[in-house]
């Protein structure tokens, strides 16, 4: 952690709460409107007092050449890199960091971030593993294959889990630039098994994969004036601190997949067929969305697998990241958009398969074109050439590109739920290419700068789509439920993205109210307005932290926030550490979860619970005219079903039925009969976290090791759990047995089963039938449009 004393005040990485330090606490008065002077860092030359960047402010630079062979047989990316980085700072660079995010995914090279685990209810067969100790590779994560200089000489380098040093053969000094090379491979997870951001998702009806590659590549890590290196572990939530630059980046897969990245394509001539190029050119020119690559193209070429080749050509200037998607299954629809506030003209663009047509070919390309649009005139025009929706079953944000869900029933018909959470993340996640991709904020510490302020502009742009729109974060009553938690459920909005339990009401929900709150009852709209577009200026294309943003805001409007940001945004223990509680728990194998039929009658329309204040006023405010009332081609099924004028029988019954499991055959129960779970309780009398380091005794005496870093506390810093898997019966059990941390009471350390009064119980074992269901798909019931016999 490289932080100054002037900054560690406001950083607080240590989970120290900002808001507690304060000159008078013992009084009752004169706290909470007292000036954050003591916790924001001190001005200086390169960030100003006003919120500015400083006349001294610099920011690094890196450049890269790409190329990338996507091997579909077996799901490998292969990448070489050169990369260009320039040292603008006033520093002397002797090492350089890179972020290895896809290491994240590998059972041995991740950030080791474990969370607390306790005994389940239920758990399926492939959850039910013995808990291998050592942990074995699982195959994925990123392996390097040479680093060298621009000459082809080895460089000295060191991976630190998901992060990469490389030592530099000279000191890089100011204005000096250093140029590198990186081949590396991965093996591309199943994201929609084993999570992430990236991967791929199989489609067993056709065969097929799509494809999103995301943080693939070695990228350069900040080199900043307030941190240093922000090399923090990646850990699978907190997301990205980037640096700009310009790529070029050239992606060879199968010739029958279609792809999408981030910049413009530099060679559609040879890639795409003479009618498609043709359809691109039309859509350049087009009001109305131009399907690119048809319906019927898909799905041809579903049924068919090229052993050709392509490679498609990628570039992009001044942007802080790449990522792509690629698969043979993509409709792709496109249509140009005019920012009048640059007289930017942008491509916005779609991608789906033919399993989200009936509600990606209506909306999406619209909303992304209503997104970049509505959030240039709150922020900054919006300056890139593209912008991209991908339906990949997801929501994730890349510059010029996004991931986002919204798939219909296999009639076509879809709910309103699953149409507006739709358009909803498409909204969010483009964005995003404001916050944070142009804004760029340090989101690996500061969710909330790129998160809320996104989450913020995203329910402005709502707001605009449709005045009826069922917005969920934004208005002030939405924010209530969470703030009556128990305070031992809530955090300051300044907490690090790691950190947090309720991480949607915190990090997206809560600073999106603050802000409306201030745009609507304390500062007004004009003032806030201006404000707001200020911060978004003066950090466009920079590197902005909390302190700037809480300055710019007070300097751009003259109003004193400071309560506010205060109020709205901000406890010496010894080690000691007992095993409190064993709880063994064996198999049961005859509880079998059994279908069930349950009763329920078609939605009605929805409502929103209470008609605030901002859509009161946009309906009042004659200069706002709502997107579905100007494009009367968004006035679908449930445009009038909201409005009375569909007819829906709400008395009707129907029947769904819930999905059982199935019981495990006799030759698995004959495999797992010798199982035993064993659910550790821990408990920290002596408040000061440490690692948690176990050795195993088993009755036939060999051993086993586990150790969990001390970021297992971090949810609860009181009581933990864990819980193994073995397949055999433990004897004991010694908590620190090379006593390496200062462990100031030994006595409690230790567990034996002779001498044991543990509780004990059983565990539901059963067979998973198939997969979770895909995010924004159908739940197998009827909805509203299926009941009135409409499909639009």
């Amino acid at each position: 952690m490289k932080l100054t004393v002037t900054v560690l005040s406001v950083f607080l990485y240590l989970g120290v709460s900002a808001q507690q330090i304060q000159n008078n606490p013992g009084s009752n008065h004169g706290n909470k409107f007292e000036q954050l002077g003591t916790i924001l860092p001190t001005p200086n030359v390169y960030r100003t007092a006003s919120g500015a960047p400083g006349h001294a402010y610099w920011q690094n630079r890196a450049d890269y050449e790409i190329s990338a062979y996507l091997d579909e047989d077996k799901r490998n990316l292969r990448g070489s890199e050169t990369v260009t980085y320039h040292n603008n700072s006033p520093d002397d660079l002797d090492y350089i960091w890179l972020q290895l995010d896809e290491n994240q995914q590998s059972s041995v090279k991740k950030a080791d971030y474990p969370f607390s685990s306790t005994l389940p209810k239920a758990v399926n067969d492939q959850q039910l593993k013995v808990s291998e100790l050592p942990v074995k590779d699982n195959g994925y994560g990123v392996n390097l294959e040479k680093v060298t200089d621009a000459s082809g000489n080895p460089l000295k380098y060191t991976v630190n889990k998901t992060m990469m040093r490389i030592d530099l053969p000279k000191v890089l000094k100011k204005g000096e630039k250093f140029i590198f090379k990186i081949d590396w491979n991965y093996n591309i997870p199943n994201r929609m098994k084993m999570g992430g951001r990236g991967g791929y998702e199989n489609f067993p009806e056709d065969g097929n994969d799509l494809y999103t590659i995301t943080q693939w590549f070695p990228r350069m890590c900040v080199y900043s004036d307030f941190q240093g290196w922000q090399n923090h572990q990646f850990t699978g939530r907190g997301e990205f601190a980037l640096v700009f630059g310009n790529y070029k980046v050239s992606v060879n897969v199968p010739a029958d997949h279609i792809v999408g990245g981030t910049g413009e394509c530099k060679n559609y001539e040879q890639v795409l067929t003479s009618d498609q190029l043709a359809r691109y050119r039309q859509a350049e020119k087009a009001s109305e969305p131009v399907e690119i690559v048809t319906l019927d193209e898909a799905k041809k070429a579903e049924k068919n697998r090229s052993k050709q080749r392509k490679t498609w050509v990628f570039e992009a200037k001044d942007v802080r990241d790449f990522a792509w998607t690629s698969s043979r299954k993509f409709v792709w629809d496109g249509m140009g958009v005019l920012i009048p506030e640059n007289n930017n003209k942008v491509m916005a663009m779609s991608f789906y398969p033919k399993e989200a047509y009936g509600l990606y070919r209506k909306f999406s390309t619209k909303a992304v074109a209503h997104t970049i649009k509505t959030y240039s005139e709150y922020t900054v025009p919006y300056p890139y050439p593209v912008a991209q929706s991908v339906e990949a079953s997801n929501g994730m944000e890349y510059p010029m590109i996004c991931f986002n869900f919204g798939r219909t029933e296999k009639d076509g018909t879809y709910s309103e739920g699953t149409k507006n959470g739709m358009i909803g993340v498409i909204i969010h996640e483009v964005g995003h290419n404001f916050f944070p991709m142009i804004i760029n904020s340090d989101e690996r510490q500061w969710s909330w700068m790129d998160e809320g302020l996104n989450t913020f502009t995203e329910y402005l742009t709502e707001e605009k789509w449709d005045n009826k729109f069922p917005s969920k974060r934004g208005p002030a009553w939405t924010i209530v439920d969470y703030m009556r938690l128990p305070k031992d459920q809530l955090e300051p909005i300044m907490s690090n993205s790691e950190n947090i339990i309720q991480f949607g009401p915190n990090a997206y929900a809560k600073p999106a109210t603050g802000l409306n709150i201030l745009r609507e009852t304390i500062m007004g709209r004009e003032l806030f307005d201006k404000a707001f577009k200020t911060y978004s200026k003066r950090w466009a294309f920079k590197h902005p932290e909390p302190a700037d943003f809480f300055r710019t805001m007070e300097d751009a409007s003259g109003e004193d926030l400071d309560w506010f940001w205060r109020g709205w945004f901000y406890g010496t223990d010894p080690v000691d550490i007992a095993i409190d509680k064993v709880t063994i728990a064996t198999p049961d194998f005859a509880a079998v979860q059994q279908e069930r039929e349950i009763k329920y009658k078609v939605e009605k329309p929805v409502q929103n619970e209470f008609e605030d204040i901002s859509k009161i006023r946009n309906r009042e405010d004659k200069t706002i005219t709502f997107e579905v009332e100007k494009d009367k081609s968004l006035q679908d099924f449930y445009y009038r079903y909201d409005r009375g004028q569909e007819k829906v029988d709400h008395n009707k019954e129907y029947t769904f039925k819930t999905e059982g499991s199935e019981a495990l055959d006799k030759k698995d129960q004959e495999k797992l009969k010798n199982f035993t779970a064993y659910q550790i309780d821990f408990v920290n009398k002596g408040g000061l976290v440490m690692p948690i380091i176990l050795e195993f005794t088993f009755e036939d005496g060999t051993k086993l090791r586990d150790k969990s870093s001390a970021q297992i506390w971090r949810y609860n810093e009181q009581k933990v759990s864990k819980t193994f898997y073995f397949d055999k019966k433990l004897k004991s059990i010694q908590l620190d047995p090379m006593r390496e941390t200062a462990d100031i009471d030994t006595s409690n350390n230790f567990w034996s089963h002779d001498r044991s009064t543990s509780e004990t119980s059983k565990f539901q074992v059963f067979k998973q039938k198939k997969d979770g269901p895909v995010r924004g798909g159908g739940n197998g019931r009827v909805n509203p449009m299926q009941a009135a016999g409409k499909k639009n």
